[in-house]
């Protein structure tokens, strides 16, 4: 029934991120079409330092109460506390923040995009804490209500600006629009009267603070790239880059992430259990992978026709990047499983170790790889970090739950194998199909349809099944 009860939680996150997903889609395919390169990469550059304040100060109100036995209003009390205090301090940093950031960057238009962009963060603190509710019964159709709303508001936004003229304030006005309109709907969904009280703050120190320190990190691994290239490169090589690390994690954000997101709370009900966490997590891992390995091993091997058709031929120096960068995130999956399952025992310790190791090789590899090939360099750098990555998921994996590296890997080997498969068809399949003249959109089709069936049908033969039944869902290896 635990199943069950995650699955239906995680469709309405994936339906939510996916209707989320087709709206960011058609905002992308407008402003791609009526902005260049250099545009996206000043917004991608205001945007890093945005995201990086955002995520140093984020408070994790709804993952700290999910993996507490029971919550009463003063936890909520404290929760919104939290949030407005951090609202309160993202502003200060950003008063302080932003001339500094334009004058090391060389571009005072910085200024005011930051100081614009940083009330989407703000307005984020005061989102109604009374949603937590839901999460705990594995509902999640408020979220998506929240998420969609804010992102159908965000786009009217976004194309009313840019066809005014707006030019790049329009992925500002989309970025703004988005929390101030969630934020306002989640009062509408969860009805809570605001109080400031701190009452229960014990309860959220310790996990706030080894969470706070994993964000840190974290942020700084998300954007240190951009935060390079943004320095050493100029605007649209920026633009190109940022965009096609966009797309590039799309599978993860858009059907992991949100997939993944009920699963914590499922593991919190099971923690107490090592043997059901064990299977959980092996099930967890083998679900995710089965659907984000194919998708990103697709991407790659499509990159030229995904930016032709998605963003204009103006964006075709970008294919290049994507096809690189699609690759370095087929493991992350496997972190975001990890991840849950960490915060559902009480170990946001893992999370900050692996991060600093993480932050440590990025700055190396991806520094020497730009330095020596440009972009490319970079993007090769984070296929090699993210596989680096991997091996480290793996061993804090058997540590955590006591799951052997064999046993881990036993685990995915056949969808390692079905992709390796996929991929060398598609390859074949694009090489008859490069003299043909087709349409781009017409390729794209072939390949994905061909590589979808190869993929599942390699699962099929190698005995994988999916069974649903008695409250049960399952991928299950017959073989």
């Amino acid at each position: 029934m635990l199943a069950l009860a995650a699955l239906k939680g995680a469709s309405w996150l994936v339906f939510s991120r996916f209707i989320g997903r087709i709206i960011d889609f058609f905002n992308l395919l407008i402003l791609a079409r009526l902005l260049v390169p250099a545009d996206f990469g000043l917004a991608a550059l205001a945007m890093a330092l945005v995201v990086v304040i955002d995520t140093v100060l984020e408070v994790p109100v709804t993952q700290a109460l999910v993996r507490l036995n029971a919550i009463d209003r003063s936890h909520l009390d404290t929760g919104f506390t939290l949030g407005v205090l951090r609202s309160a301090v993202i502003a200060l940093v950003f008063l302080v923040a932003a001339w500094p950031y334009a004058l090391f960057n060389g571009d005072s238009a910085l200024i005011p995009l930051i100081s614009v962009l940083a009330l989407g963060p703000i307005a984020k603190g005061f989102i109604s804490p009374a949603l937590v509710h839901f999460a705990r019964d594995l509902n999640f159709r408020p979220t998506f209500l929240v998420e969609t709303i804010g992102k159908a508001c965000a786009f009217i936004a976004a194309v009313v600006t840019v066809l005014s003229g707006g030019a790049y304030w329009a992925i500002v006005a989309n970025f703004v629009v988005t929390s101030v309109i969630a934020t306002a709907v989640s009062y509408v969904l969860a009805p809570y009267r605001p109080r400031l009280s701190l009452k229960r703050l014990s309860d959220f120190a310790g996990f706030i603070g080894w969470f706070s320190s994993a964000q840190l990190i974290s942020a700084l691994n998300w954007q240190y790239d951009r935060f390079l290239i943004g320095a050493a490169g100029d605007k649209t090589m920026l633009g190109r880059y940022a965009v096609a690390s966009d797309v590039a994690v799309i599978p993860t954000q858009s059907i992991i992430g949100p997939a993944l997101q009920p699963v914590m709370a499922a593991f919190s009900q099971i923690s107490s259990n090592a043997e059901r966490m064990r299977v959980a997590f092996l099930k967890a891992t083998r679900f995710a992978m089965v659907i984000s390995v194919p998708v990103c091993v697709g991407i790659s091997l499509t990159a030229d026709l995904v930016t032709d058709i998605l963003l204009g031929s103006q964006w075709s120096d970008a294919a290049p990047y994507l096809s690189l960068l699609a690759i370095s995130v087929i493991p992350i999956p496997y972190f975001q499983t990890l991840y849950s399952a960490s915060l559902a025992l009480d170990r946001p310790d893992i999370i900050f170790r692996l991060n600093a190791i993480d932050l440590c090789l990025r700055i190396v590899l991806i520094t020497l790889g730009f330095y020596l090939f440009s972009v490319a360099g970079a993007s090769v750098a984070r296929i090699l970090l993210s596989f680096m990555m991997f091996a480290l998921y793996l061993a804090e994996a058997r540590k955590l739950l006591a799951l052997g590296l064999g046993m881990q890997l036993r685990n995915i080997w056949k969808v390692a194998f079905a992709a390796l498969v996929m991929a060398v068809c598609v390859l074949w399949l694009r090489a008859e199909l490069s003299a043909s003249g087709w349409y781009d959109i017409f390729q794209l089709a072939a390949a994905g349809g061909m590589g979808a069936a190869i993929y599942v049908g390699t699962l099929l033969v190698l005995g994988m099944r999916l069974e649903m039944g008695g409250g049960r869902l399952e991928l299950v290896d017959r073989r």
